[in-house]
């Protein structure tokens, strides 16, 4: 199989391709030929916490979309032939290759209405929109129907996802956060109700537009930026989930007089820590096939970058490197011609 991996230079980002013997799948594992894969700020963060040179490259990719070849003695879910889509397990080999071995409790049936490379888009983003709203927020649709939540960072990847989840799925009034025009419009479009610019005073634009405090919020953006504000803007008894880690100190008890919450969602916990309901990913992307498939939700696919490469990951990287993406960057198979 062809691979395209991280191998640590102190001097300069070096990605090479190379070749390596295609692994058998065992136990619950299936082996994916991979159609397209799409980038995301986890793939750069893994890349930037390589500080040593390693024995061989470390392929790198956590989002990918295929065809199963074959399946290991204990697979049950899928059959050599499927289409799927997964996220898979960031303690593996990622998803940069020809091939990829990933446990079946954590695939996807792929949308059928959909290619490839829009499928490709979908689930790392889908499975972290999904378990903060209804997981970790613990949101139910038919209690919690026309509260509000506060969606910081609306137009990235996993904002994409969540507006439409939020909005068409949950119910909610959604508020996204978003620094463009572009980046804006993108959140409209989605579904958002509300679109304040995250890089103002936040507190100040609510009152501004006379809205709510919100009853849940989502930080996809720096936690550390808006922690402050997010104290001050959750409602009583709300709750604030982010995904973005810290590197600094923050006083809970300025939630404390609220009773309000504070969580993190990770959506590799469950892959990395083999928990018990890790089928849960299954399920909740049939779900999102299922959603895709009659038109209630869409893919959040922005632009397709050409083939996996040196070249193009490594553009990939450095436009999400600059905290201004919209949507997802995709890029498809690698080429590898027939004997």
């Amino acid at each position: 199989m062809k691979a395209i991996g991280y191998q640590y230079n102190k001097d300069a980002v070096s990605f090479v391709q190379f070749e390596q013997q295609t692994p058998e799948p065992k136990d619950h594992d299936l082996l994916v030929k991979i159609e397209a894969v799409s980038v995301n700020p986890v793939d750069y963060k893994v890349r930037q916490g390589i500080q040593v040179a390693e024995g061989s490259p470390r392929i790198l990719g956590w989002d990918a979309a295929g065809v199963v070849e074959s399946i290991g003695e204990k697979a049950s879910l899928f059959k050599p032939g499927d289409r799927v889509y997964y996220a898979g397990d960031i303690t593996r080999s990622g998803s940069n290759a020809s091939h990829q071995l990933v446990d079946e409790h954590i695939v996807g049936r792929m949308p059928r209405s959909i290619e490839f490379a829009a499928a490709a888009a979908l689930p790392l983003t889908s499975i972290t929109a999904w378990e903060a709203l209804f997981d970790r927020l613990k949101i139910d649709p038919t209690v919690d129907k026309d509260k509000q939540i506060l969606i910081i960072g609306g137009a990235g990847g996993v904002g994409s996802i969540a507006i439409q989840l939020a909005k068409r799925i949950a119910h909610l009034r959604v508020v996204a956060t978003a620094s463009r025009e572009e980046s804006r419009e993108w959140c409209l479009s989605l579904g958002a109700d509300t679109v304040i610019n995250h890089h103002g005073k936040m507190t100040e634009q609510f009152q501004e537009q006379n809205l709510a405090k919100p009853d849940y919020i989502l930080c996809l953006n720096s936690t550390d930026d808006h922690f402050k504000a997010m104290s001050e803007l959750i409602a009583p008894q709300g709750m604030v989930c982010s995904i973005v880690e810290t590197t600094q100190s923050h006083d809970l008890d300025e939630l404390k007089s609220k009773s309000a919450g504070f969580v993190w969602e990770f959506m590799f916990t469950r892959s990395m820590y083999k928990t018990a309901d890790r089928i849960k990913q299954h399920e909740l992307l049939n779900s999102i096939a299922d959603l895709i498939d009659s038109g209630e939700l869409k893919t959040t696919l922005k632009e397709v970058f050409g083939q996996m490469s040196v070249e193009n990951i490594l553009k990939a990287h450095q436009q999400l490197e600059t905290g201004s993406s919209i949507g997802k960057v995709v890029l498809t198979k690698l080429d590898t011609p027939e004997k």
